[in-house]
Protein backbone atom coordinates (compact mmCIF):
# COMPACT_ATOMS: atom_id res chain seq x y z
CA UNK A 1 0.00 0.00 0.00
CA UNK A 2 1.50 3.14 -1.12
CA UNK A 3 0.94 7.07 0.27
CA UNK A 4 -1.42 8.66 -2.81
CA UNK A 5 -1.63 12.52 -3.14
CA UNK A 6 -2.54 14.11 -0.02
CA UNK A 7 -1.65 10.76 1.84
CA UNK A 8 -3.57 7.21 3.83
CA UNK A 9 -6.61 9.57 5.60
CA UNK A 10 -4.76 12.67 5.23
CA UNK A 11 -7.05 15.96 4.32
CA UNK A 12 -5.02 18.21 2.19
CA UNK A 13 -7.58 21.44 2.74
CA UNK A 14 -6.65 20.56 6.58
CA UNK A 15 -3.32 20.70 6.63
CA UNK A 16 -2.03 23.57 8.99
CA UNK A 17 1.63 23.02 8.92
CA UNK A 18 1.46 26.75 8.04
CA UNK A 19 -0.31 27.37 10.77
CA UNK A 20 1.45 26.42 13.02
CA UNK A 21 4.11 28.06 12.07
CA UNK A 22 2.70 31.01 12.38
CA UNK A 23 1.22 29.92 15.89
CA UNK A 24 5.34 29.99 16.65
CA UNK A 25 6.08 33.08 14.90
CA UNK A 26 3.26 34.70 16.99
CA UNK A 27 4.50 33.22 19.99
CA UNK A 28 8.12 34.61 19.51
CA UNK A 29 7.48 37.76 18.44
CA UNK A 30 5.23 38.20 21.98
CA UNK A 31 8.03 35.71 23.68
CA UNK A 32 4.97 33.49 24.70
CA UNK A 33 5.73 29.99 25.77
CA UNK A 34 3.57 27.46 24.44
CA UNK A 35 2.48 23.53 25.44
CA UNK A 36 2.40 21.27 22.65
CA UNK A 37 -1.05 19.77 22.87
CA UNK A 38 -1.66 15.76 20.56
CA UNK A 39 -3.95 13.45 21.54
CA UNK A 40 -3.57 14.32 25.43
CA UNK A 41 -3.54 10.90 26.53
CA UNK A 42 -0.22 11.25 27.99
CA UNK A 43 -0.99 14.52 29.51
CA UNK A 44 0.24 13.03 32.86
CA UNK A 45 3.91 12.28 32.48
CA UNK A 46 6.26 14.59 33.11
CA UNK A 47 6.12 18.21 35.13
CA UNK A 48 2.82 20.34 34.05
CA UNK A 49 4.23 22.44 30.98
CA UNK A 50 3.68 26.42 30.55
CA UNK A 51 1.80 28.71 28.18
CA UNK A 52 -0.28 28.60 26.04
CA UNK A 53 -1.44 25.49 24.30
CA UNK A 54 -0.69 24.64 20.61
CA UNK A 55 -2.66 22.18 19.44
CA UNK A 56 -1.29 19.82 16.56
CA UNK A 57 -3.93 16.72 16.62
CA UNK A 58 -5.15 18.34 13.26
CA UNK A 59 -1.90 18.08 11.77
CA UNK A 60 -2.39 14.10 10.79
CA UNK A 61 -2.42 11.57 8.03
CA UNK A 62 -0.47 8.99 6.74
CA UNK A 63 2.15 10.71 4.07
CA UNK A 64 3.60 7.42 2.62
CA UNK A 65 3.91 3.84 2.95
CA UNK A 66 6.46 1.29 1.35
CA UNK A 67 5.73 -2.30 3.18
CA UNK A 68 8.67 -3.63 1.09
CA UNK A 69 11.11 -1.58 2.48
CA UNK A 70 9.53 -1.14 5.58
CA UNK A 71 9.25 2.32 6.38
CA UNK A 72 6.11 4.80 7.13
CA UNK A 73 5.79 8.23 6.88
CA UNK A 74 3.12 10.18 9.20
CA UNK A 75 2.07 13.48 10.18
CA UNK A 76 2.84 14.30 13.82
CA UNK A 77 -1.00 14.23 14.80
CA UNK A 78 -1.69 11.13 13.26
CA UNK A 79 -3.95 9.04 15.78
CA UNK A 80 -1.43 5.93 16.82
CA UNK A 81 -4.21 3.56 16.37
CA UNK A 82 -5.23 4.54 12.64
CA UNK A 83 -1.35 3.63 11.46
CA UNK A 84 -1.32 0.85 13.22
CA UNK A 85 -4.51 -0.27 11.49
CA UNK A 86 -2.79 0.33 8.19
CA UNK A 87 0.11 -1.30 9.30
CA UNK A 88 -1.90 -4.57 10.28
CA UNK A 89 -3.40 -4.52 7.06
CA UNK A 90 0.41 -5.09 5.01
CA UNK A 91 0.90 -7.86 8.07
CA UNK A 92 3.51 -5.39 9.78
CA UNK A 93 3.81 -3.40 12.76
CA UNK A 94 5.37 -0.87 15.07
CA UNK A 95 7.66 -3.31 17.08
CA UNK A 96 8.31 -1.09 20.05
CA UNK A 97 5.17 -1.93 20.79
CA UNK A 98 4.17 2.02 21.65
CA UNK A 99 1.74 2.35 24.71
CA UNK A 100 -1.25 4.55 23.97
CA UNK A 101 -3.04 5.21 27.25
CA UNK A 102 -5.90 6.22 25.36
CA UNK A 103 -7.72 6.44 22.57
CA UNK A 104 -6.54 9.68 21.34
CA UNK A 105 -2.79 9.16 21.21
CA UNK A 106 -1.05 10.35 18.06
CA UNK A 107 2.21 9.06 17.03
CA UNK A 108 4.21 12.04 17.40
CA UNK A 109 3.14 12.36 21.21
CA UNK A 110 4.49 8.32 21.12
CA UNK A 111 7.54 9.43 19.67
CA UNK A 112 8.22 12.25 21.42
CA UNK A 113 7.99 10.44 25.09
CA UNK A 114 9.98 7.73 23.99
CA UNK A 115 7.77 5.00 25.76
CA UNK A 116 8.19 1.31 24.62
CA UNK A 117 6.19 -1.39 25.40
CA UNK A 118 7.11 -5.09 26.44
CA UNK A 119 9.00 -6.08 23.43
CA UNK A 120 11.45 -3.41 23.72
CA UNK A 121 14.60 -5.60 24.73
CA UNK A 122 14.11 -8.32 21.87
CA UNK A 123 12.71 -5.87 18.96
CA UNK A 124 14.65 -2.06 19.97
CA UNK A 125 13.12 1.19 21.45
CA UNK A 126 11.03 3.84 20.00
CA UNK A 127 14.30 5.37 19.49
CA UNK A 128 15.80 2.74 17.85
CA UNK A 129 13.20 2.95 15.07
CA UNK A 130 13.46 6.87 14.16
CA UNK A 131 14.35 7.14 10.64
CA UNK A 132 13.36 11.15 9.93
CA UNK A 133 12.04 13.85 11.25
CA UNK A 134 10.43 17.33 9.93
CA UNK A 135 10.66 19.52 12.99
CA UNK A 136 9.18 23.27 13.64
CA UNK A 137 11.64 24.61 15.91
CA UNK A 138 11.99 27.57 18.11
CA UNK A 139 12.51 29.94 15.65
CA UNK A 140 9.36 29.12 13.75
CA UNK A 141 11.91 27.52 10.97
CA UNK A 142 10.95 23.90 9.72
CA UNK A 143 13.98 21.43 9.49
CA UNK A 144 14.50 18.13 7.99
CA UNK A 145 16.61 15.41 9.84
CA UNK A 146 17.47 11.66 8.74
CA UNK A 147 15.43 10.15 6.14
CA UNK A 148 13.77 6.92 5.06
CA UNK A 149 16.57 4.25 5.36
CA UNK A 150 18.67 2.81 8.10
CA UNK A 151 21.94 4.41 7.41
CA UNK A 152 21.09 8.12 5.78
CA UNK A 153 23.94 9.95 8.06
CA UNK A 154 27.36 10.02 8.86
CA UNK A 155 28.01 11.67 12.53
CA UNK A 156 25.42 12.53 14.84
CA UNK A 157 21.60 11.26 14.25
CA UNK A 158 19.43 14.43 15.31
CA UNK A 159 16.45 12.52 13.72
CA UNK A 160 16.59 10.08 17.25
CA UNK A 161 16.79 12.81 19.96
CA UNK A 162 13.68 13.92 19.66
CA UNK A 163 12.80 10.64 21.04
CA UNK A 164 11.78 11.02 24.67
CA UNK A 165 12.62 15.07 24.61
CA UNK A 166 8.93 15.56 25.55
CA UNK A 167 8.07 18.00 22.66
CA UNK A 168 11.03 20.59 24.48
CA UNK A 169 12.83 20.65 21.50
CA UNK A 170 10.34 21.34 18.74
CA UNK A 171 7.26 20.46 16.90
CA UNK A 172 7.28 17.29 15.41
CA UNK A 173 5.51 17.77 12.29
CA UNK A 174 6.46 14.43 10.53
CA UNK A 175 8.33 11.21 11.86
CA UNK A 176 9.47 8.49 9.27
CA UNK A 177 9.81 4.68 11.40
CA UNK A 178 11.02 1.60 10.27
CA UNK A 179 8.13 -1.18 10.51
CA UNK A 180 8.45 -4.68 11.09
CA UNK A 181 6.57 -7.58 10.07
CA UNK A 182 3.87 -9.39 12.71
CA UNK A 183 5.16 -12.39 13.48
CA UNK A 184 4.05 -15.41 11.86
CA UNK A 185 3.26 -17.25 15.32
CA UNK A 186 2.87 -15.95 18.95
CA UNK A 187 1.86 -17.24 22.16
CA UNK A 188 2.58 -17.05 25.93
CA UNK A 189 3.48 -19.32 29.00
CA UNK A 190 3.02 -18.58 32.62
CA UNK A 191 5.36 -19.91 35.74
CA UNK A 192 4.58 -20.03 39.10
CA UNK A 193 8.45 -18.48 41.03
CA UNK A 194 9.36 -15.99 43.37
CA UNK A 195 10.55 -12.49 42.43
CA UNK A 196 14.50 -13.79 42.72
CA UNK A 197 13.85 -16.99 40.61
CA UNK A 198 11.99 -15.47 38.05
CA UNK A 199 14.72 -12.48 38.07
CA UNK A 200 17.40 -15.48 37.05
CA UNK A 201 15.07 -17.43 34.65
CA UNK A 202 14.66 -14.18 32.61
CA UNK A 203 18.33 -13.76 32.75
CA UNK A 204 19.26 -17.23 31.87
CA UNK A 205 16.41 -16.90 28.99
CA UNK A 206 17.06 -13.68 27.77
CA UNK A 207 21.16 -14.63 27.39
CA UNK A 208 20.03 -17.75 25.32
CA UNK A 209 18.59 -17.99 21.72
CA UNK A 210 14.92 -17.99 22.39
CA UNK A 211 12.96 -16.68 20.26
CA UNK A 212 11.26 -13.77 23.22
CA UNK A 213 9.13 -10.97 22.57
CA UNK A 214 8.15 -10.63 26.55
CA UNK A 215 9.38 -11.49 29.86
CA UNK A 216 7.59 -9.87 32.78
CA UNK A 217 6.67 -10.86 36.48
CA UNK A 218 3.79 -10.18 38.93
CA UNK A 219 2.40 -12.66 40.71
CA UNK A 220 3.52 -15.14 38.38
CA UNK A 221 6.37 -14.83 35.49
CA UNK A 222 4.98 -14.57 32.12
CA UNK A 223 7.29 -15.75 28.90
CA UNK A 224 5.85 -14.79 25.45
CA UNK A 225 7.17 -16.29 22.17
CA UNK A 226 7.09 -14.75 18.55
CA UNK A 227 8.29 -16.05 15.28
CA UNK A 228 7.66 -18.92 12.93
CA UNK A 229 5.61 -21.74 14.38
CA UNK A 230 8.20 -24.24 14.22
CA UNK A 231 10.60 -21.90 16.12
CA UNK A 232 8.00 -20.67 18.58
CA UNK A 233 6.83 -24.90 19.58
CA UNK A 234 9.94 -26.22 19.97
CA UNK A 235 10.66 -23.20 22.59
CA UNK A 236 7.27 -23.99 24.03
CA UNK A 237 8.13 -27.49 24.49
CA UNK A 238 12.10 -27.05 26.03
CA UNK A 239 10.57 -24.10 28.46
CA UNK A 240 8.02 -26.02 29.98
CA UNK A 241 5.49 -23.98 32.11
CA UNK A 242 1.68 -23.57 31.08
CA UNK A 243 -0.02 -22.21 28.04
CA UNK A 244 -1.28 -18.35 29.45
CA UNK A 245 -5.03 -18.26 28.14
CA UNK A 246 -5.83 -14.95 26.46
CA UNK A 247 -1.94 -14.06 26.45
CA UNK A 248 -2.10 -11.43 24.21
CA UNK A 249 -4.59 -9.72 26.82
CA UNK A 250 -2.18 -10.12 29.14
CA UNK A 251 0.75 -7.95 27.35
CA UNK A 252 -2.15 -5.40 26.20
CA UNK A 253 -3.43 -5.02 29.33
CA UNK A 254 0.84 -4.44 30.38
CA UNK A 255 1.66 -1.90 27.88
CA UNK A 256 -1.40 -0.11 28.19
CA UNK A 257 -0.92 -0.36 32.15
CA UNK A 258 -4.44 -1.80 33.05
CA UNK A 259 -3.25 -4.46 35.04
CA UNK A 260 -4.59 -4.59 39.15
CA UNK A 261 -1.12 -3.57 39.91
CA UNK A 262 -1.38 -0.12 38.57
CA UNK A 263 -4.48 0.93 39.66
CA UNK A 264 -3.16 1.56 43.48
CA UNK A 265 -3.17 5.12 44.94
CA UNK A 266 0.60 5.19 45.89
CA UNK A 267 2.62 7.32 43.50
CA UNK A 268 3.82 4.80 40.22
CA UNK A 269 7.46 5.17 39.80
CA UNK A 270 9.16 3.56 37.13
CA UNK A 271 13.13 2.53 37.21
CA UNK A 272 15.18 1.70 34.37
CA UNK A 273 18.66 -0.37 35.63
CA UNK A 274 20.22 -3.23 34.60
CA UNK A 275 18.00 -6.38 34.36
CA UNK A 276 20.27 -8.70 37.25
CA UNK A 277 20.65 -6.04 39.92
CA UNK A 278 19.18 -5.78 43.52
CA UNK A 279 18.43 -3.00 44.04
CA UNK A 280 18.34 -1.10 47.56
CA UNK A 281 15.13 -2.12 49.62
CA UNK A 282 12.34 0.07 48.89
CA UNK A 283 9.12 -0.01 50.47
CA UNK A 284 5.99 -1.39 48.23
CA UNK A 285 4.82 -3.20 45.70
CA UNK A 286 7.11 -4.75 42.15
CA UNK A 287 6.16 -5.47 39.05
CA UNK A 288 9.27 -6.41 36.25
CA UNK A 289 9.15 -6.23 32.96
CA UNK A 290 11.39 -6.21 30.17
CA UNK A 291 13.30 -9.33 31.43
CA UNK A 292 14.05 -7.40 34.69
CA UNK A 293 15.35 -3.95 33.45
CA UNK A 294 12.39 -1.74 33.84
CA UNK A 295 10.77 -1.89 37.13
CA UNK A 296 7.45 0.01 38.57
CA UNK A 297 6.99 0.59 41.77
CA UNK A 298 4.14 1.57 44.08
CA UNK A 299 5.59 2.75 46.80
CA UNK A 300 5.07 6.30 49.04
CA UNK A 301 9.10 6.48 50.22
CA UNK A 302 10.49 9.85 49.44
CA UNK A 303 11.63 11.01 45.83
CA UNK A 304 15.02 11.29 46.87
CA UNK A 305 15.14 7.74 47.88
CA UNK A 306 14.13 5.98 45.09
CA UNK A 307 16.55 8.18 42.65
CA UNK A 308 19.28 7.23 44.66
CA UNK A 309 18.58 3.25 44.96
CA UNK A 310 18.01 4.15 40.93
CA UNK A 311 21.53 5.74 40.69
CA UNK A 312 23.38 3.56 42.79
CA UNK A 313 23.10 0.79 40.50
CA UNK A 314 23.66 2.82 37.55
CA UNK A 315 20.36 3.16 36.55
CA UNK A 316 17.76 5.56 36.92
CA UNK A 317 13.92 6.18 37.86
CA UNK A 318 11.26 8.22 37.17
CA UNK A 319 7.80 9.31 38.83
CA UNK A 320 5.62 8.02 36.39
CA UNK A 321 2.31 8.91 37.57
CA UNK A 322 1.24 11.09 40.75
CA UNK A 323 -1.49 13.82 41.76
CA UNK A 324 1.59 16.27 42.77
CA UNK A 325 1.67 18.17 39.12
CA UNK A 326 4.94 20.18 40.53
CA UNK A 327 7.01 17.30 41.83
CA UNK A 328 9.98 16.36 40.01
CA UNK A 329 9.66 13.61 37.70
CA UNK A 330 13.36 12.96 36.20
CA UNK A 331 16.17 11.63 37.47
CA UNK A 332 18.61 14.68 38.51
CA UNK A 333 21.20 15.16 36.37
CA UNK A 334 24.95 15.59 36.94
CA UNK A 335 26.33 19.21 35.91
CA UNK A 336 28.08 17.88 32.92
CA UNK A 337 24.47 15.89 31.56
CA UNK A 338 22.22 19.44 33.15
CA UNK A 339 24.68 21.44 30.38
CA UNK A 340 24.15 19.41 27.94
CA UNK A 341 20.72 19.70 27.74
CA UNK A 342 20.65 23.13 28.27
CA UNK A 343 22.64 23.25 25.16
CA UNK A 344 20.47 21.32 23.16
CA UNK A 345 17.39 23.86 24.34
CA UNK A 346 19.80 26.57 23.13
CA UNK A 347 19.86 25.04 19.92
CA UNK A 348 16.60 24.30 19.03
CA UNK A 349 14.76 26.22 20.87
CA UNK A 350 16.95 29.43 22.29
CA UNK A 351 13.70 32.10 23.54
CA UNK A 352 12.48 28.79 25.53
CA UNK A 353 9.04 28.61 23.79
CA UNK A 354 8.56 24.95 24.16
CA UNK A 355 6.68 22.58 27.27
CA UNK A 356 9.26 25.05 29.37
CA UNK A 357 9.75 23.31 32.85
CA UNK A 358 8.39 20.08 31.07
CA UNK A 359 10.83 17.85 32.01
CA UNK A 360 13.41 19.98 34.34
CA UNK A 361 12.74 22.93 35.79
CA UNK A 362 14.18 26.26 34.26
CA UNK A 363 14.48 23.80 30.88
Amino acid sequence: MNGTAGGIGALPDADCESALQDDVRDALARRQPLRIVGGGSKGFLARSAEGEALGVADHRGILAYEPTELVVTARGGTPLAELEEVLAEGGQMLAFEPPHFGASATIGGAIACGLSGPRRPFAGSARDFVLGVKLLNGRAETLRFGGTVMKNVAGFDVSRLMAGACGTLGVLLEVSLKVLPRPRCELSLSFEMNPLSALQAMQDWASGSWPLSGLAYDDRLRVRLSGNESAVQAARRRLGGEPAECGADYWRALREQDLPFFAGAADLWRLSVPPAVRLAPLPGEWLYDWGGAQRWLRTSAPAAEVFAAAASCGGHAMLFRTPMASAARFQPLEPRLMGLHRSLKAAFDPDGLFNPGRMYEGL
